[in-house]
């Protein structure tokens, strides 16, 4: 047998031999490819159908009696009942002005030392700071000179001096305390100076005293410096009485009378105070009218300058169709949703329009008279609903 002969049965072996092990393969790998698309096929459904089952899950809730007990939700049947109108306006805390005061020098002085600091809570004429004044010390030495002639020439009496000496002594002793006083000595510290009770010259030394208990909200100075006459150095306020100013439109403020009832409201806390003045003149440049409303703040949370939500009575009494405030929740797109228990212990959120808010309630449409509506505990049936389920003891 030649050797190209030899050579061409070799290849033809290769290529059947070839053949079968490509056949082999498949044979082997076909029915994996199948049955794992048949799977996969079967995923997707149970998926798909898991998805389904999910979204349809997502309309409502069921929640047991006990349940709802364990997670404090009340549900009450809707109905029309009256509200008292509120007006509902912006509002800024401010310092109570008849509460209020502004110590000020009335000479020319020099700080020497601070006696109480910023937030210090102060008694009536407790000392403030200790200043010192050439002009002080010429009132001061001119009190002492003339309360000791005025004590001779009253020692010897009218029968003595001659009438105009004693007047000129008498009015040189009033003007000397009058003075002194308007530089800023108060009467007790005049008497001490002027019989000599105490240590204290006239050395032009003086202190103010606190006129009034409070709070020090402001002290604007440094120890050392010179200060002008009406120079603001404290600012000492009674903070548990605040006043609250509302803007309101001009009709608005009309049927706001002085004695109305008022709530303020900062974060989540309501406060309740009184209107006791409304304005005059109108803000030139928001045309609004300001109402003033007297707050107690017993724990003086409420401090000047923060902003706060206000809500006034005299809007009269409306019949409306309400639930609290605060059971009005927002839908994952968007929407105001009330939770309505359609059967008992299954509950579903509704989409509403809120109309208005009176009183901390909100008057919506949406739901008619006689549902069954959650009105405590809407926010913990929401999130539980997000959850797709609650169990409060875990199990």
């Amino acid at each position: 047998m030649s050797g190209n002969t030899l050579r061409l049965k070799r290849g033809l072996i290769m290529n059947k031999m070839a053949f079968w092990v490509v056949w082999l393969c498949c044979a082997l790998i076909t029915p994996a490819f199948a049955e794992e698309g048949h799977d996969g096929h079967d995923d997707h459904a149970e998926d798909h159908a898991d998805g389904h089952a999910e979204e349809e899950s997502g309309a409502d809730i069921e929640i047991s009696l006990a349940q709802q007990k364990v997670a404090g939700i009340v549900v009450e049947v809707l109905g029309v009942a009256p509200l008292v109108a509120e007006i509902a306006a912006p509002g800024e805390v401010k310092l109570n002005a008849y509460l209020t005061h502004k110590v000020t020098p009335r000479i020319t002085a020099q700080a020497m030392q601070r006696h109480v600091r910023l937030g210090d809570h102060v008694v009536q004429d407790q000392v403030l700071i200790t200043l010192s004044s050439v002009e002080m010390s010429v009132a001061q030495g001119t009190l002492q000179v003339a309360e000791r002639e005025w004590q001779r020439v009253r020692k010897l009496g009218r029968e003595t001096v001659s009438d105009r000496r004693y007047t000129e002594a008498r009015v040189a002793r009033d003007q000397a305390r009058a003075r002194a006083q308007a530089y800023g000595m108060t009467s007790s510290q005049i008497d001490a100076l002027a019989t000599g009770q105490t240590s204290t010259r006239a050395d032009g030394t003086f202190q103010l005293l606190a006129p009034r208990a409070g709070t020090v909200i402001s002290d604007a100075f440094i120890e050392g410096e010179f200060v002008e006459p009406g120079r603001v150095l404290f600012e000492i306020s009674d903070e548990t009485q605040v006043w609250v100013e509302a803007s309101l439109t001009p009709r608005e403020a009309m049927s706001v009378k002085v004695g109305a009832t008022a709530r303020i409201r900062v974060g989540d806390t309501w406060h309740q105070g009184r209107v006791v003045q409304v304005h005059h003149v109108l803000d030139e440049v928001t045309r609004t009218l300001a109402v003033r409303i007297e707050v107690p703040n017993p724990d003086e949370h409420l401090h000047p300058g923060l902003f706060v939500d206000v809500r006034i009575g005299g809007g009269g009494v409306v019949d409306a169709l309400s639930v609290p405030e605060e059971v009005v929740l927002r839908s994952a797109d968007g929407d105001w949703v009330v939770f309505v228990e359609h059967e008992p212990g299954r509950f579903e959120p509704v989409e509403v329009e809120v109309k208005r808010t009176i009183a901390g309630r909100a008057v919506i449409e949406g739901v008619a008279v006689g549902t069954r509506v959650v009105t405590q505990g809407a926010f913990f049936v929401q999130s539980e609903m997000a959850k797709g389920g609650f169990d409060p003891h875990n199990h």
